[in-house]
């Protein structure tokens, strides 16, 4: 007897038909400028796409762990290893600290020692007492990482243990170093032959990676995802050339490098970035004439984006943090450590740390999200996005190599000057609120204040050089206004920006909601009202209140007849702001002397910022 197919009863529709459907819909609007989303990353996203937007796509019918790797390295499920950075303060401390968390779910360890501290073997052999290299994934991060691969060499010889099975990694890339520093290690000679001799030093451990490309770099300086991709790829490029040129064989290094990106909000966009980057190095690696497809295989390990955190609502970060760690997941990451939601700011505790922890435990454990490989695989909407971000990504990608390479592109300036765009462009979205920073550019918590005393030193940063890459937080610029005025009302009355509501019901609280948001993300007082009967009642009562700002909230009709006299009466007494920009009242208000208004195309950044200086917040 022959199955029922589910959905026989319902005709295809052709795209065209949706197209006619849609185009009515929009009663005359234009469709391109209503639907079609124009990314950052330089092209565009349809409104919705059909099985035939898969016909061209070249990987379509991979499986997963084939080549070019576009669906992940497993062949089955979808697992990662959970990861957890400890910065080293002595090895009994720090060793205590491993065997705990080891405990409660993490099979990776992130050893993290100071900058000028290169520890010895039996520091090394103290730190992991009782932790076996054969079973749990060891990387390191140290100023000296070949002396850091000869005690790991000799240690597990020492203890016996099986070579095949001992994985890590060293946190090593001078290329990402001499980007945000100016300076390598050594020097460049010098760091290209550490790197060399890596390779020989570790060359009995297969499966513990040597480099590990730093890409985080570029999205933390405000990079968008197609330059991300694109120098980070130029970036190990560069050093797979040096490594061949010098006598070492392609298949002995291309599987030796693991490469850290970090994820950002972008949902969809960041699953897509990690199936593109598998593809674009594979191709690579498979150009300089590998014997076998697996030595072309990606390990990425991912971390969180420090981009997007913010200090003020710090909770949110956790957030932030789950559902970008989502999209690392679902892109196919080896192995994932989760950022603190208050590391941004000050050092993180154990509750942090635990927190942290159990948001990918939770991910693992109870939403099973190791349990299928590539989910995204068959998503118009990801296959299509991962392929553009191939072309675009390789676009890029081959104009820095026309260039001479990573280096040689970034000593032209040509790297820094478009990252620096883009940062700009996202500098802009953030101050003009199209892009939301939730609780730093848009619905702050009035009540939250900070003492700026507590927060780390490198939480904002100083630094400006246009000739570097300078990692930074997108809130920074918010944040530092709120900290100003934090730091103000220590020792003055906090400012208080005061709604003078009137009029039209609906128009009066959607304004004064309007401007308590505004002026809130600067941290001042907001004080509402239910509504004045009359403008005379609201004149009176702003006078008895005295407050610094008075913000007139009604509707743009009322505005012609209220606006004018409640200014003229309270201008002496306050700053008067109307909520709004009523054009064809605007010439005449100015003529009167009325200049302060908010709306929705306001630059709240420098509106604050003016504000501030206004109330003799310095």
């Amino acid at each position: 007897m022959e199955k029922e197919k589910l959905f026989t009863d319902f005709p295809p529709v052709s795209t065209e038909k949706w197209m006619e459907k849609i185009i009515k819909d929009l009663k005359g609007a234009d469709y391109d400028k209503k639907l079609v989303w124009k990314t950052d990353e330089g092209f565009d996203v349809q409104p919705f796409y059909r099985a035939e937007d898969l016909a061209n796509i070249p990987y379509r019918n991979v499986l997963p762990g084939n080549f070019p790797y576009v669906r992940g390295n497993k062949t089955k499920g979808n697992m990662w290893l959970v990861r957890q950075d400890v910065h080293v303060e002595d090895a009994d401390t720090t060793n205590a600290k491993l065997l705990d968390i080891r405990m409660k779910g993490v099979d990776s360890f992130g050893i993290i020692y100071p900058d000028g501290h290169v520890p010895g073997e039996e520091e090394v052999e103290r730190l992991l007492n009782n932790i076996r290299a054969d079973v749990m994934e060891l990387n390191f991060s140290c100023d000296d990482p070949y002396a850091i691969i000869q005690v790991i060499d000799h240690l597990v010889k020492k203890y016996n243990r099986d070579l095949d099975k001992v994985k890590g990694s060293l946190e090593f890339c001078p290329l990402s170093r001499y980007s945000t520093t100016g300076t390598f290690y050594l020097s460049e000679k010098e760091d290209y032959k550490t790197m060399s001799k890596l390779f020989i030093a570790g060359g009995l451990l297969p499966n513990f990676q040597l480099l590990t490309v730093n890409g985080t770099i570029f999205k933390n300086s405000g990079a968008g995802i197609v330059s991300e991709l694109a120098f980070t790829l130029a970036m190990a490029t560069d050093y797979l050339t040096h490594l061949t040129e010098n006598g070492h064989d392609i298949d002995d290094v291309a599987h030796r490098f693991r490469f850290h990106f970090s994820v950002g909000s972008d949902y969809f966009m960041e699953i897509a970035k990690f199936r593109a980057f598998r593809f674009l190095w594979s191709k690579v690696v498979n150009a300089y004439g590998v014997s076998h497809a697996d030595k072309t295989k990606t390990f990425i390990h991912c971390s969180n984006a420090e981009w997007n955190k913010t200090l003020y609502d710090p909770y949110v970060n956790m957030l932030r943090t789950t559902t970008e760690s989502m999209s690392a997941i679902l892109g196919g990451i080896d192995s994932l450590s989760v950022l603190p939601f208050n590391e941004v700011f000050e050092k993180p505790d154990e509750f942090s740390e635990r927190i942290a922890r159990n948001q990918q435990l939770i991910l693992k454990g109870e939403s099973f999200f190791d349990k299928v490989a590539d989910p995204a695989s068959g998503s118009y909407y990801v296959e299509n996005l991962t392929t553009k971000l191939i072309e675009k990504a390789w676009e890029l990608f081959l104009q820095v190599d026309e260039k001479g390479g990573y280096l040689e592109a970034f000593k032209q300036g040509f790297i820094q000057e478009r990252v620096s765009n883009e940062a700009e462009k996202k500098n802009s979205n953030i101050a003009l609120r199209k892009m939301s920073l939730l609780g730093t550019n848009q619905y702050p918590n009035i009540s939250e204040h900070i003492d700026p005393a507590g927060i780390k030193p490198a939480a904002l940063t100083v630094e400006n050089n246009p000739e570097l890459l300078i990692p930074y937080r997108g809130a920074e610029a918010f944040e530092k206004i709120r900290l100003k005025t934090d730091a103000y009302a220590l020792k003055h009355k906090r400012p208080v920006a005061w709604m003078f509501t009137y009029g039209n019901l609906a128009m009066q609280k959607a304004r004064s909601q309007f401007a308590g948001n505004f002026f809130g993300v600067a941290g001042f007082d907001i004080a509402d009202n239910p509504g004045f009967t009359t403008v005379e009642e609201g004149i009176n009562a702003a006078k008895k209140t005295k407050p610094d700002i008075v913000v007139i909230c009604s509707s743009d009709e009322e505005y012609a007849d209220i606006a004018l006299p409640v200014y003229e009466a309270l201008k002496d007494r306050s700053i008067v702001v109307l909520a709004g920009y009523p054009k064809n009242l605007v010439e005449e208000f100015r003529a009167k002397g009325m200049k302060h208004f908010i709306h929705v195309r306001s630059n709240v950044l420098e509106d604050l910022k003016n504000y501030q200086q206004m109330l003799g917040i310095a």
